[in-house]
């Protein structure tokens, strides 16, 4: 290395790197140097090269929500642009009763926030004549028992029935089919029959104008039943996701689980005889009878308006039938961790070929309440942790929840991709007919 000053200017200092070398009195360069724009041709073109290659390696696309290895939840289809065209009413059918709040809030309020969320989404059209189906939002079980509180809705028949005589009377949508392209939403005990006895719903049956329509319900069992002789769709109770919410940020799913086995609700110590029935075909007085002394069960018949956070401790919750086979604990105990055991013969859970049930529920013949502890006590020795895996998967409660807006993966969502499926599967709903769901 040599240092020296510019000839030009005294105060500047240059360094100079010798890579030469003298031998035998003759220069000679280093190869580096002497094919020094060999090199670096070769250096770059290399570099811009290989950059893609390099980039696509370390590049981890974020994995699609509903699509991994372990999870047992079949991912939601595309809506393929379907199109859902929705009537406005006349406020006494809807939104007149909202001035009650506990109309958005109970077990049976799905059919406003169905209604509520399609509004919003971009399924809706404000165009008829594109529409694949029409929906038709009536709100029957906004009005409550003075003496119970219990939703009472013996005026649903004649509330629907005056508004298909305003829809088919003002649109020509209803006439051309019949109605077999309009959707209703019956979220109570047995659905379309609106009545919570079972007797008097079958007797009644579903109303002949919304035979050949398409109803959101419920109720579903896996044989045949007059309530469900119509094209339908199972859907979730509703359950507050405000509420679940809330309780998740203070205790998540995988928190301590203290209590072993859960159920609060109605237990009759002697069950009445009503009309030939008794409730929950005396499954939930058997059940206290043999466990209400066992200290692995926590049984309470009382009501206690913070139950969710009992379900949020507890590994087990029981969820037998009552007047119906479903009940909102079977949503609650999903949506909180807790892993339901569902006593109720023959019943048809929503969304069954998307929610893997099997992989997150444990099912118990009504028949073997008696063998409770015993089946709990197998389970929790053998695979309890791979059904919890299972169930905390944060998409099966998404599935089960409805929101104000339509939000993907949840129950509005399924619901949709349930209707776009049946455009699939029929370009001829206007001329469907009377084709029956007997599932």
């Amino acid at each position: 290395m040599e240092i020296f000053r510019s000839s030009r200017n005294k105060k500047e200092i240059y360094l100079k790197m010798k890579l030469s070398r003298t031998k035998n009195g003759k220069t000679e360069h280093p190869f580096c140097i002497k094919h020094f724009k060999w090199i670096l041709w070769f250096s770059l073109s290399f570099y811009f090269f290989s950059t893609p290659l390099r980039n696509n390696q370390n590049h981890h696309p974020k994995p699609n929500t509903f699509d991994t290895e372990t999870s047992k939840f079949q991912h939601p289809k595309s809506l393929n642009n379907l199109k859902v065209f929705i009537y406005e009413l006349p406020s006494k059918y809807n939104t007149d009763w909202l001035s009650n709040n506990r109309c958005s809030n109970h077990l049976f309020a799905s059919e406003v926030a169905i209604h509520k969320a399609l509004t919003k989404s971009r399924v809706r059209t404000f165009d008829p004549s594109v529409a694949d189906f029409f929906f038709v939002p009536v709100y029957v079980s906004c009005k409550f028992n003075t003496v119970n509180g219990f939703p009472a809705i013996g005026h649903a028949r004649g509330l629907l029935s005056s508004a298909v005589d305003f829809i088919s009377s003002e649109f020509p949508f209803w006439n051309r089919g019949n109605g077999s392209d309009h959707v209703f939403v019956a979220s109570h005990d047995y659905g379309a029959c609106f009545h919570a006895m079972e007797d008097r719903a079958m007797a009644e049956g579903i109303p002949e104008f919304m035979k050949n329509s398409i109803v959101l319900q419920t109720f579903g069992v896996k044989y045949r039943h007059p309530c469900q002789d119509v094209e339908h769709v199972v859907i979730p109770p509703y359950v507050s996701p405000e509420k679940v919410r809330a309780i998740l940020s203070v205790s998540p799913v995988t928190g301590r689980r203290d209590i072993y086995v859960f159920f609060r609700g109605k237990m009759e110590v002697h069950p009445k005889n009503v009309s030939g029935q008794y409730y929950s075909k005396r499954v939930r007085t058997r059940i206290l009878r043999k466990y209400g002394h066992d200290r692995r069960f926590y049984l309470k018949r009382n009501r206690f308006a913070g139950y969710l956070s009992e379900i949020v401790r507890s590994v087990f919750c029981l969820c037998p039938l009552g007047w119906a086979p479903w009940s909102p604990r079977l949503v609650e105990s999903v949506a909180l961790g807790c892993v339901p055991v569902i006593i109720a013969n023959g019943i048809m859970l929503p969304f069954e070929s998307t929610v893997p049930w099997s992989e997150i529920s444990l099912t118990v013949a009504e028949k073997d309440v008696g063998k409770l502890g015993r089946i709990l006590d197998d389970v929790a020795a053998t695979n309890l942790s791979s059904i919890q895996r299972n169930l905390w998967d944060p998409k099966v409660k998404q599935a089960l929840m409805f929101h104000d807006d339509v939000e993907y993966g949840d129950a509005t969502w399924q619901i949709l991709i349930e209707l776009s499926e049946k455009v699939d599967v029929s370009d001829h709903r206007f001329t469907r007919g009377n084709s029956l769901s007997t599932s």
